[in-house]
């Protein structure tokens, strides 16, 4: 009996004494199935070949990226609050190394993920440190793994500790996520948002679409509605799903102008 994960998007199943046919979220029309097919792998394969780079991002935010890249090749980040440290996003791979060094900065209290594209191997991660998995309600579905550590909330906001805050922009997903993080840069606030708000390539703008890989736009109202749930909080910078893929001032002015230009040449 093994516990499979898809190679394409990373995510981890229950466990199957047989590879599964199918994954339902490469299946879904926001990601694909490669063209050779669906593959699957196991944590003690993806050990052998592969580890986790971990990488200060900012002071307090530690970014954890698997290397050589697999699946969607997004990094996790763990933010270390005085409450307890909070994982957000996740990744597939979880090793010795990882542990050690987690453990050295405080642990994991909570584990946040903005979609299910990131829901990789959570409940690996949550089982190994102990900690609760905070989903959105309207994600439900997508769930493949199922257990008790997982904790689904409805509505738009979610406080935690430390006044950490997770909002529900929908969008992409309509469980998207993004979380508040007031004490970031340096008090003047951050956001970390993965891709339901995505960092362009000029970091200098966000950009919002319900498929990356298959180039399905948003509509207005989802823009708009992005807008709105974010504009109560203060954000000097947004962290995005993937190294470096930053907004490192005025970021919400950014999103501001990104979302602008992109209700103008959608509607142009």
């Amino acid at each position: 009996m093994e516990n499979f994960i898809c190679v394409q998007c990373g995510t981890q199943l229950l466990r199957l004494r047989n590879r599964p046919s199918r994954c339902p979220i490469c299946e879904d029309e926001r990601q694909y199935v490669r063209h050779t097919g669906q593959e699957w792998t196991t944590l003690e394969q993806l050990r052998r070949d592969h580890h986790n780079r971990m990488e200060d991002e900012a002071p307090r935010l530690l970014g954890i990226g698997t290397e050589p890249e697999f699946a969607i090749g997004q990094r996790a980040l763990l933010l270390q609050s005085s409450g307890g440290n909070l994982l957000w996003d996740c990744i597939s791979l979880l090793d010795g190394e990882t542990v050690v060094e987690i453990n050295a900065r405080g642990g994991i209290r909570a584990i946040v993920i903005s979609h299910p594209h990131f829901y990789s191997s959570m409940v690996q991660w949550a089982e190994c440190f102990d900690a609760q998995i905070f989903l959105h309600a309207t994600d439900r579905e997508w769930v493949m793994r199922k257990s008790p550590r997982v904790q689904f909330w409805d509505g738009t906001t979610l406080s935690l500790w430390d006044g950490l805050t997770l909002i529900n922009c929908g969008g992409h997903f309509e469980g998207g996520t993004v979380l508040h993080w007031p004490t970031g840069a340096n008090g003047k606030g951050a956001l970390l948002t993965s891709d339901i708000i995505t960092v362009a390539h000029d970091r200098r703008y966000v950009s919002f679409l319900r498929s990356y890989p298959n180039l399905i736009p948003l509509g207005p109202a989802a823009i708009r509605r992005i807008v709105e749930r974010i504009e109560p909080f203060l954000f000097e910078k947004i962290y995005g799903g993937w190294w470096q893929a930053n907004v490192l001032s005025n970021a919400k002015a950014a999103v501001k102008r990104s979302a602008e230009r992109y209700l103008r040449w959608i509607s142009a």
